[in-house]
């Protein structure tokens, strides 16, 4: 998953996100009329209406322009072909009805429709709407875009109303995972130009919830979509979704009943406050997995970051359990592979090769390489990407290599259009990045960031991850069997130390008493499935 626009305290992916058209446009929509095909709400059903707070307000209203914190919303109006049912892991039907590899090398995936699926205003989803939907996403290629994610796909053909054939240009067993993101979510060709974004600030959609009005960074209205064909067991009629720039904020709202629940963007103190219960006796925590992994990454082509034993001795030096315990109050667990804990393809490889934070070792590394002297360097990272902590966090860090005696670190922030710009010409030697997976397979954590172009910018060539490990794992479909690529690929990830992973980060769901489904409304990626929420006293 790539980066652009989430508010703190996460995002999805390192890649900036411009100015979208329309967006602007979108402030002064402070309502839309009502969508066709969504019953007005009586006072029982207001009283069934969930209102939920959340930092991560959408860039944009069109999926052909969404790699972002935009997801969070599109899960819930949109639609795509596969999905992820509470508690699974792997893509399940949702607009279709099957879809399977009908071919023995995973180059041909067809897709066969549910029968009399509609958008929110009655016009007709069909084949043809789902390669439209796709097709609009590369003719129109917006940067920072979600294009990068059809990479394998050669071309989309349409047989009948019902069956859709997508034909790869390689083997790609990840591909039902890349058709169950919100990216390829299924827009109505009536009202999705083919060669350009959607300009009126609208949706239309045939997700569980229709958008009923929106006002940009204050508030989305959803409520039910009576057309909506799909897995998604609706457990209220309607949802607030209120966006939040403050934690502190947010739980104040949450106190005041003005929101039912919080997700995405509680600080590290917030959580410890609601753990303790003191104070917030009137409230519940639901914690659980997540995928977020916080990394650090060098440059190859500086003059000491291209020095293999410059970045292990940083590796032998980092304490992780250090920064997990005292910046963020333990609300993230050390990690010690790019590939995170609960996925097929975990390893601790950086333990088990560096073990505990070790001054004398990373001495020895940089002596054996003829360094003597202390090594200056300058960590980047973004002031407004990842929440407030991240400051702390990256003195932390500078703390610990000075400490250290082998290095004299600098650290420098700065706002995250100028980061990104900078990180992508190769200004800065080192950085420190969040990433959030488009889809839980292990693919995911190594993949965007190897080859001549990835999501960092930085070329990293290793020809036995892209031209051997990763073929080699795509051509299966269960994934459970491909432990031996990605174990192989984070050993050779750790002799290089280009990539450092720091935490992995958890779940949290802050909810008033009354409310319920919290641990049901989190899917593997970490985005909020709102039908799951509801008062307990409604249903």
């Amino acid at each position: 998953m790539r980066v652009p626009h989430r508010t703190p305290p996460v995002h999805r992916s390192p890649i900036p996100v411009r100015p979208l058209p329309g967006i602007a446009a979108l402030a002064a929509l402070a309502l839309l009329p009502p969508l066709a095909g969504c019953g007005v709400l009586s006072s029982s059903d207001e009283e069934k209406r969930v209102v939920v707070g959340t930092s991560s307000a959408p860039s944009t209203l069109d999926p052909a322009a969404s790699w972002d914190g935009s997801w969070e919303l599109f899960r819930n109006i949109y639609q795509t072909l596969l999905n992820y049912p509470s508690g699974s892991s792997s893509p399940q039907p949702d607009a279709a009805e099957s879809c399977r590899f009908t071919d023995l090398s995973n180059r041909v995936y067809t897709c066969e429709l549910r029968e009399g699926l509609a958008f929110s205003n009655g016009d007709a989803l069909d084949a043809k709407a789902v390669k439209h939907s796709l097709d609009r996403i590369r003719a129109i290629n917006v940067e920072g875009g979600p294009a990068g994610l059809l990479g394998s796909l050669d071309r989309v053909e349409t047989k009948g109303e019902r069956t859709v054939v997508f034909r790869l240009n390689k083997p790609d067993a990840t591909f039902p995972f890349v058709l169950a993101t919100p990216a390829m979510s299924i827009v109505d060709p009536k009202a999705y130009p083919k060669n350009k974004l959607r300009e009126d600030g609208k949706v239309t959609g045939s997700g569980p919830y229709a958008l009923e009005s929106f006002k940009e960074d204050v508030r989305a209205e959803l409520v039910r979509n009576d057309r909506y064909k799909g897995f998604a067991d609706r457990k209220n009629n309607a949802v607030t979704i209120r966006y939040f720039q403050d934690s502190g904020e947010m739980i104040k709202a949450l106190h005041r009943e003005e929101i039912d629940a919080t997700y995405r963007g509680l600080a590290a103190e917030d959580v410890v406050a609601l753990e303790s219960e003191t104070g917030h006796e009137d409230l519940q925590l639901v914690e659980g997995s997540g995928t977020e992994v916080r990394y650090l990454a060098f440059d190859a082509d500086h003059r000491w970051t291209s020095k293999p034993a410059v970045r292990r001795a940083i590796a032998q030096i980092l304490d992780r359990g250090g920064i997990a315990h005292k910046i963020y109050r333990d609300t993230v667990d050390p990690l010690y592979s790019m590939v995170p804990r609960g996925l097929a393809g975990h390893t601790t490889a950086f333990f088990d090769v560096y073990g505990n934070p070790d001054a004398g070792a990373a001495e020895r590394i940089l002596t054996k390489a003829g360094i003597r002297k202390k090594v200056p360097l300058t960590f980047w990272y973004p002031t407004d990407r990842f929440g407030s902590v991240t400051g702390p966090e990256f003195e932390e860090i500078k703390r610990q290599l000075n400490a250290s005696g082998l290095f004299e670190v600098k650290v420098e922030g700065r706002p995250w259009k100028e980061y990104a710009k900078g990180f992508r010409k190769g200004k800065y030697p080192a950085i420190g990045n969040s990433w959030f997976p488009d889809f839980p397979d292990a693919e995911n954590f190594i993949a965007p960031f190897v080859g001549k172009q990835n999501v960092l910018g930085m070329p990293y060539e290793s020809p036995e991850i892209t031209d051997r490990l990763l073929p080699a794992s795509r051509r299966e479909t269960d994934r459970g069997a491909v432990v031996d690529q990605f174990e192989r690929a984070q050993r050779i990830l750790v002799d290089d130390a280009r990539l450092l992973p720091l935490w992995q980060g958890k779940q949290y769901v802050a909810a008033s008493e009354d409310i319920a489904g919290g641990e049901r409304a989190l899917d593997p990626s970490t985005i909020m499935q709102m039908w799951e929420l509801h008062k307990k006293t409604s249903w």
